[in-house]
């Protein structure tokens, strides 16, 4: 990135980026526009920097002339194409407190920029987007893409579990100190960049605040919905794929920039990050509990209630390992995998002699027993062998953790 004219005021707390791409007829109304908002509605401090991607109009010629004849803009030139790449540099480079960013085509109002800025600037929140989807939001498109964005974001909820509501509204703010830290693990150079950021942002355990906005639908848009919804879907696999094999390093980030309080709820006198691993390993625990019962009562016919017993358990301990090793402990990677799971075996195995147990001591005392009590009674010891696995993985995954520590 090259910067081609800066004569604006060093350190402002705000950087509004307008990234272009051949948009020579549009620009000076945007800046103009952008310029006497921020110099009226703001009360600090505030530069636009113009971010042209390799245009090949006289977009550049026009961003110079604006910038040369107005105070509070600078221009910024990359020789690459790409709005996540423009974005990526820019805001990494920026001497701003906050960086942000908006559409050429203004289609966001502007009024939404304060509320969009203010819980960065004050600390509460990392990262600010504009919503088209909130309910108070006032919003003007056609049904297409409508119909496209809801798509994608309910996509994203399902197979990502994002909680923001809406990835690519062209409306996004975020703490400087922050965009350095995660916008270097962000890879995607053009309209993916907004959702990488942000899902990188949500598993981290950064803020994310939702702003409604009035936004109205630009009918010349250069965006080609298509192409851009395909190249969407891949980003989420690859992205995908990183947090499930480790190569996002979520666990280093949490522990630099994180806020825990919104990842680990903390209870007074409970070690901190166990609230979360118990709710998340009773999620499991529920899932295991219901495997099993399915799979002792499909065996009980052909094996009896012992071997039953002893299979369903062995099925549902070798998933229930891997389940909790990656969900509740959030351990990625295939570092120390196999010794996880002979230490899961050895849980295993006193879950097996405990349930065993209570099965020898039910047919002594009640030797017409159905399978159903049989069932009962092994879900009830069941429930006892779960406390202390939850005990038992803690600490073998906490071991873990001091291991790649040190």
């Amino acid at each position: 990135m090259t910067m081609v004219v800066d004569h604006t005021a060093a350190h402002p707390r705000l950087d509004v980026v307008v990234p272009v791409y051949n948009e020579e007829k549009d620009l000076r109304t945007c800046v103009l526009r952008l310029r006497e908002h921020l110099r009226t509605q703001l009360p600090y401090p505030a530069r636009i920097t113009i971010a042209d991607n390799a245009s090949t109009d006289r977009t550049l010629a026009e961003a110079v002339d604006l910038a040369e004849n107005l105070d509070m803009v600078r221009v910024a030139h990359l020789d690459a194409k790409g709005r996540g790449r423009a974005l990526n540099a820019t805001w990494r480079t920026s001497d701003a407190e906050v960086v942000a960013y908006v559409d050429v085509d203004l289609s966001t109002d502007l009024n939404a920029l304060m509320p969009l800025v203010a819980p960065l600037l004050s600390g509460h929140s990392d990262v600010a987007i504009g919503s088209r989807l909130a309910r108070s939001s006032r919003v003007v498109r056609g049904p297409k893409r409508e119909f496209i964005s809801r798509s994608y974001n309910l996509i994203l909820r399902t197979a990502m579990g994002a909680r923001f509501s809406d990835a690519q509204c062209g409306f996004k703010a975020i703490r400087t100190d922050v965009g350095r830290a995660i916008l270097p693990f962000v890879r995607d150079t053009g309209w993916f960049f907004d959702t990488e950021m942000l899902v990188i942002a949500e598993r981290v355990g950064l803020r994310i605040a939702e702003v409604p906005v009035d936004w109205i639908d630009d009918p010349d848009s250069k965006v080609d919905i298509v192409s851009t919804a395909v190249e969407d879907l891949k980003g989420c696999w690859r992205v995908g794929r990183a947090l499930a094999d480790g190569s996002l390093p979520v666990a280093d980030l949490k522990q630099t920039i994180g806020r825990p309080e919104l990842t680990d709820p903390h209870v007074t006198g409970v070690p901190r990050g166990m609230v979360g691993q118990l709710a998340r390993f009773c999620v499991i625990g529920v899932a295991s509990t219901i495997a099993y019962a399915v799979l002792y009562l499909l065996l009980h016919p052909l094996t009896g209630s012992q071997v039953a017993n002893f299979l369903a358990l062995a099925i549902t301990a070798v998933l229930n390992t891997a389940a909790n090793r990656s969900f509740t402990f959030r351990i990625r990677g295939r570092e120390g995998a196999m010794r996880h799971h002979v230490q899961g075996f050895a849980v295993f195995l006193f879950g097996w002699a405990l349930t065993a147990g209570s099965l020898l001591v039910l047919h002594m005392s009640a030797p017409g027993a159905s399978k159903h009590v049989e069932l009962a009674v092994l879900i009830i010891a069941n429930l006892i062998a779960t406390l202390t696995r939850f005990v038992a993985l803690r600490w073998v995954f906490r071991a873990h953790e001091a291991e790649v520590s040190a």
